[in-house]
């Protein structure tokens, strides 16, 4: 599908909605959201962007290779189980620390860390596979 309209609105549509999946990321632990929403609507947004420019368009927009994207957000989510277990508490349990940035204290917690590692694979694997069943449709 090549159109005029959607090739202008494409950027548009794709910048809000990452934009959204980081909100609905950031917003998971406590209410509807989370990592595998928020990564399915990063997902979909990369999808619309090949569909409307191309895979290679979409390999260009991104920072590195889905499938070490999801490699990172897999070990993210580990390390944040492994936390909870180093500090002598069952694997898995949220641990919060309360640092000072820029003399503000921002809770940070493993529970946070785990949504993102999630979020980071589910973003990984799915465009991976959109990205090699657009190519293996495009041949």
């Amino acid at each position: 599908m090549n159109t005029l309209i959607l090739r202008t609105v494409t950027p548009f549509i794709t910048a809000l909605m990452l934009l959204f999946s980081l909100f609905v990321l950031l917003r998971g632990h406590n209410e509807p959201g989370g990592g595998f929403i928020g990564g399915l609507i990063a997902a979909s947004a990369f999808s619309i962007y090949g569909i409307a420019f191309g895979v290679q368009a979409v390999r260009r927009a991104m920072w590195a290779h889905p499938l070490s994207i999801a490699g990172a957000g897999l070990l993210m989510s580990c390390l944040s189980g492994f936390v909870s277990a180093f500090a002598g508490v069952p694997f898995m349990t949220g641990l919060w620390i309360y640092p000072h940035i820029l003399g503000v204290e921002v809770p940070l917690a493993t529970v946070v860390s785990f949504d993102i590692g999630v979020y980071l694979v589910v973003v990984g694997a799915i465009t991976s596979i959109a990205l090699s069943l657009a190519e293996r449709d495009h041949d």
